[in-house]
């Protein structure tokens, strides 16, 4: 409406400025003397600027006459399509105009516009794989998503064009979560295309979902082929590939081939600790327990971890506390300073009621980084001295509030996974989990978290019996072996 109201008032201002011109012109006085081979002609002011108006389309008319003499003249001299190319220069500027407007419009964000722009080029032009694509884009931009998957179909019939037709269906299909269809458009893209980065990735990603771990793993090789990969991360993910796959022959009940296939995730990252710790389950299952005790000693190098230790312990699962303090000193040894490293010792330690080494292999973790497991420690040490009820509890319920300490999290969205997965279950993201401590969120209550310990001190003023012993044996999940707590006090921590 306003666009109307604005071509009206241009209008009339426009007429009201010819209609003074020509009056001013009018009433001006002298004029125009020509003498030109003994020829006298005299025009009015009115009359000579008419005249000049007339002489400018007249030369402009000969110019164009002129092109067109030379097009027929190339046309009898041979030249067939002389006379069309005439004609189609002028629909040629137009279209190539209105295409460059387009485009403009597009990276302006204007996709109505782009739209238009597309619909007048494609009159002129004739050139559907220039047009098509500017107006799909445009309606995606505009929201018209019927609109541009309308057009993304008419790329596909053409060769030129079918890859961008297949790529922008596919982005609509993964928008929409219809990841089965998205997985096959993904596939055919790669066929079209496989040096193409983002379709690698997006395929990867699909066939991760979709647990197809050997069409990834070709997709991996693919994309280290053409360079989109470096080789070292190439190694890593392949490794990550083989044991998923290695996880699925095993849920099958092949044990065999998937003792096989963790051996070889392992040879081809052996930091990769999910990995090490299958492939030593494997070796363990097949006697080969030294075998089983390199791969562990190696993935300890790199970093230590419960899980490693866990598996460690199994190699020798009837040894007494004694004999396994003494086979687990190979991985003290080794990273002697890492806080996994300490808790380990002092689990062992507590294994071995040395309650003393147990609190130095500890040292001042409870106090300066401490998470549920540090606490819980710290609590069987102060049992295992004869300490206090009241001050046994203290520690457990200081575990209670504190963090549960590195857990499987993802680097992309920090989702916290109960246990290692190659892509996130959050974002889907693939091979971005890290065994690493989570934030800490801070802890409301009413009463305060930080008040458990006075609480459980005065209950046990009050009603705890000193003299008897409730004392049972609790198995650690990372070592196997007792720990004398309090039954009481378990099952607080494990609520």
């Amino acid at each position: 409406m306003l666009w109307s109201i604005t071509k009206i008032v241009v209008f009339i201002a426009l007429v009201a400025a010819a209609a003074f011109g020509a009056g001013y012109l009018l009433e001006l006085e002298g004029g125009v003397r020509i003498v030109m081979a003994g020829q006298e002609l005299n025009l009015t002011p009115i009359t000579a600027v008419v005249a000049l108006l007339a002489l400018i389309v007249a030369i402009w008319v000969f110019l164009k006459l002129a092109s067109l003499l030379v097009a027929v003249l190339r046309f009898i001299n041979g030249d067939e399509t002389a006379i069309s190319r005439y004609f189609d220069r002028n629909r040629q500027q137009k279209g190539y105009q209105a295409l460059s407007d387009g485009m403009m419009a597009l990276a302006s964000g204007e996709g109505e516009l782009a739209m238009s722009k597309a619909s007048r080029a494609e009159r002129y032009l004739r050139k559907p794989e220039l047009t098509n694509l500017i107006t799909a884009q445009a309606a995606e931009m505009s929201g018209n998503r019927r609109k541009a998957e309308e057009v993304y179909k008419r790329l596909l019939k053409n060769e030129r064009t079918r890859f961008v037709g297949v790529r922008g269906i596919l982005r609509q299909k993964l928008a929409d979560g219809d990841t089965d269809t998205a997985l096959k458009l993904a596939e055919t893209a790669f066929a079209l295309k496989p040096k193409h980065a983002e379709i690698q990735d997006t395929l990867l990603t699909l066939q991760a979902q979709n647990e197809d771990w050997t069409g990834a793993r070709k997709t991996l090789n693919a994309k280290l082929k053409h360079g989109t990969l470096p080789r070292d991360v190439h190694k890593r993910r392949d490794a990550v590939l083989a044991l998923s796959e290695a996880r699925d022959i095993l849920d099958e009940g092949n044990d065999i081939e998937a003792r096989e296939a963790a051996i070889e995730a392992n040879r081809l990252s052996p930091d990769l600790i999910p990995a090490a710790v299958l492939a030593a389950r494997g070796y363990i299952e097949k006697g080969s327990n030294r075998y089983a005790a390199r791969v562990i000693k190696k993935a300890w190098d790199a970093r230590p971890h419960p899980d490693l230790a866990a598996v460690f312990a199994e190699i020798e699962p009837d040894e007494t506390p004694q004999a396994r303090l003494k086979r687990f000193a190979k991985l003290l040894r080794t990273h002697p300073e890492d806080r996994e490293t300490k808790l380990l010792e002092a689990e062992l330690h507590i294994a071995a009621e040395d309650f003393p080494a147990a609190r130095r292999a500890l040292g001042d973790l409870a106090e300066v980084d401490p998470d549920a497991r540090a606490l819980t420690i710290m609590a069987a040490v102060e049992r295992g001295e004869g300490a206090s009820d009241a001050v046994v509890k203290g520690w457990l319920a200081r575990a209670l509030s504190a963090p549960r300490g590195p857990q499987w999290v993802c680097d992309n969205c920090h989702h916290i996974h109960a246990e290692w997965v190659p892509a996130c279950d959050n974002c889907q993201s693939f091979d971005t989990l890290s065994c690493t401590a989570p934030p800490a969120a801070p802890v409301s209550s009413s009463t305060g978290v930080e008040m458990l310990p006075l609480i459980v001190g005065a209950i046990e003023d009050q009603t705890g019996d000193e003299g008897e012993d409730n004392t049972v044996p609790v198995s650690d999940p990372d070592v196997p072996d007792a720990e004398l707590v309090d039954e009481e006090d378990v099952e607080t921590v494990k609520q």
